[in-house]
């Protein structure tokens, strides 16, 4: 899938430029290629990333279909219609703070906290660099084009200088951006000729600049604290400064004159951290701190609608774009909003997901749809319709650090255990947590197995504990081993635990306690993750000597095949409910799809997500594998075999 406004073929990029960021459909070597293709099927994208007090910038594409913003090393662009369509942009070595369309929509600028711009293709979904430049060492805070896409202003946190402004294919200077004595948040460039261009700083200060060349004019001192957003009208006519002290100020976009402060005094209660002009040009939406967002009529200079967003911090809101007819808003929470102008105090619709790493994943069947359940690093679960790719987070107070393990057992509870001390289980069919389904764990919980008869086994540091519908029923301490990775055989009776001494040790399951069998396997190095065949058949065990080993369980768990091909330590393992598959991914990035009879066999899907290692694998169905990352995003795959 591509997504670029834009439909002509972008020119040759430069020598040693990037690889694509989703370059992966069929990407195997020929054997492999040939025997067992795969692509991409779904991208379920992250959140922004959000910090409070800090604005985020949402971009736009000109034709008004799509909408881009970052999270960690991610550029994410959704499709402003229907955002469960998005394509993720993995280039960057470090944070990526904005990125914005070229007026022409061939091509996106995106800058990081190093001071690297990266300028690509957005026509073909490799999305090829075009060229790289280096403005200042520091972080990029804004950047604006000229119309005719020909010349890049970038401001931020530079350490000689707060800005640049150059050409987009020579890197040649165009000006100076100067005028201020603290890191510039915000710039933006009139789209119609004669040029002007403007600036907002830490200095309380915005600048007004006139060219090509450019060339500072005159400083704009009417704000009392941080000025967080300038924008230019569409049309150049008018261009609007909004500040920290709540307070926004239009001016003569030719001139720089004032014409007027929204609202007469203060705009909003609070700091003001992004506006977004209408493209008719005649208002604006402003996005506050007060937890709420605004439309003004400009030349009337009154509001013409406030939306309440909440009363929670989490509700305030840190970003904003106005899109063809949606007006869109980004929340503390990372939550992106469509608003309503006909209910100012309910959004259309609220875009959910993670914003912070995925740890875990997990798949269920719930009244003949499939989900996707996911737990990330501060704690939040959400689930996703695998087919819409709409999604949610359980209601109530959940847990409040990292979701460690998550299983689906069989009364449809999802059993989660998190670095808050506790195991959790959560009805899939209300969907909302309730404190009394949270059962404390005395040491912190690491891994967890369902089986059948509601047993779970948790394995909490130095301490394997068994848990029989939903209470805690018998613990095995002073293992004189680190347990690190617990299944539970299909057929129930049997545990395997996995440790960081190499061993996979054997337990029996007798009515309310656990009784170790005295029987251990060897594996290849420290045991990551083990996963059972869905029909008990075999039991297969990846450690971080990069090597998957899979025992026999009928042939008293003799070792029927070693996998090699990882190049960093395999973190997560899952089998295909066709019993004949199981996937494995690593911290090399790489996930690979086995044959249990063929270890030569295999698919192989390299940078399944690029620059961050793989953190959980589940099946869909025989041919769809779903696979989830660091980088807050979950991928859904066809893998097929000939």
């Amino acid at each position: 899938m591509v997504i670029g406004s834009g439909g002509r073929r972008a020119a040759r990029p430069l020598p040693g430029s990037g690889r694509g960021a989703e370059a992966a459909a069929g990407g195997a070597s020929g054997r492999e290629r040939a025997k067992m293709p795969y692509e991409i099927k779904k991208v379920f994208a992250s959140l922004p990333q959000v910090e409070r007090g800090v604005s985020k910038i949402l971009g736009g594409d000109p034709k008004g279909n799509n909408f881009l913003y970052t999270n960690g090393k991610c550029v994410v662009i959704r499709n402003a219609d229907n955002p469960a369509i998005a394509d993720i942009y993995t280039e960057h070595a470090h944070q990526v703070v904005v990125a914005k369309y070229a007026p022409s929509g061939f091509y996106i600028a995106s800058g990081d906290v190093s001071g690297k711009l990266r300028i690509w293709d957005t026509t073909q979904k490799e999305h090829l660099l075009k060229y790289e430049y280096q403005p200042f060492a520091g972080k990029i805070k804004d950047l604006a084009w000229t119309e005719d896409s020909k010349r890049i202003a970038v401001v931020g946190e530079g350490r000689e200088k707060f800005g640049a402004v150059f050409l987009w294919d020579s890197g040649s200077s165009v000006g100076e951006i100067t005028g201020h004595n603290k890191v510039i948040n915000s710039v933006d460039i009139k789209q119609t000729r004669p040029y002007r261009l403007a600036t907002g700083s830490d200095d309380n200060c915005a600048a007004f600049f006139e060219g090509p060349p450019f060339k500072f004019k005159f400083t704009l001192s009417d704000h009392t604290r941080f000025v967080n957003c300038v924008r230019f009208s569409p049309d150049g006519n008018r261009f609007a400064t909004a500040s920290a002290d709540g307070q926004i100020f239009i001016y003569d976009g030719k001139t720089g004159e004032k014409v007027c402060a929204l609202g007469g005094g203060k705009a909003h209660d609070g700091g003001i951290y992004a506006i977004s002009w209408s493209p008719d040009s005649s208002q604006l939406l402003s996005a506050s701190g007060d937890k709420t967002a605004k439309i003004w009529d400009v030349g009337a200079n009154s509001v013409v609608n406030t939306f309440n967003m909440g009363s929670n911090v989490l509700d305030q809101q840190l970003g904003c774009l106005w899109q063809k007819d949606h007006l869109l808003t980004i929340s503390l929470s990372g939550y992106i909003n469509y608003l309503d102008k006909n209910n100012p105090n309910k959004p259309l619709r609220v875009i959910k997901g993670h914003s912070k790493s995925i740890q875990c994943l997990t798949v269920h069947k719930n009244g003949g749809k499939s989900y996707i359940y996911s737990g990330s690093n501060d704690g939040h679960i959400n689930y996703w319709d695998s087919d819409t790719g709409e999604n949610d987070g359980f209601s109530g107070k959940g847990h409040t650090n990292q979701v460690s393990r998550m299983a689906v057992d069989e009364m449809d509870q999802l059993v989660t255990c998190s670095m808050d001390d506790t195991v959790r289980y959560t009805n899939l069919s209300k969907r909302d947590y309730s404190g009394q389904d949270a059962v404390k764990m005395d040491v912190q919980p690491k891994c967890l197995a369902v089986g059948p008869g509601g047993y779970t086994v948790v394995l909490c540091i130095g301490q394997i504990v068994l848990m029989k519908d939903k209470k805690k029923c018998f613990a095995i301490d002073d293992l004189g081993y680190e347990p690190e990775a617990v299944a539970v055989h299909p057929g129930g009776g049997t545990v395997a635990v996995g440790g960081t001494d190499g061993n996979v040790r054997l337990y029996s399951i007798q009515g309310t306690s656990l009784k170790s069998d005295d029987k251990s396997l060897e594996a290849k190095g420290p045991v990551t993750d083990l996963a059972y065949s869905h029909d008990g058949a075999f039991l297969a065990v990846c450690d971080a000597n990069k090597v998957v080993t899979v025992f026999s369980v009928t042939d008293g768990y003799a070792e029927h095949n070693v996998f090699y091909g990882h190049h960093a330590k395999i973190v997560c393992i899952a089998w295909s409910p066709d019993n004949e598959h199981f996937a494995s991914g690593g911290m090399d990035m790489m996930v690979y799809v086995w044959t249990v009879g063929d270890p030569e066999t295999r698919v192989k899907i390299p940078d399944a997500h690029r620059l961050h290692h793989v953190s959980g694998l589940a099946w869909l169905d025989e041919h769809t594998l779903v696979t989830t990352s660091h980088d807050a995003s979950v991928k859904a795959w066809s893998i097929s075999y000939n």
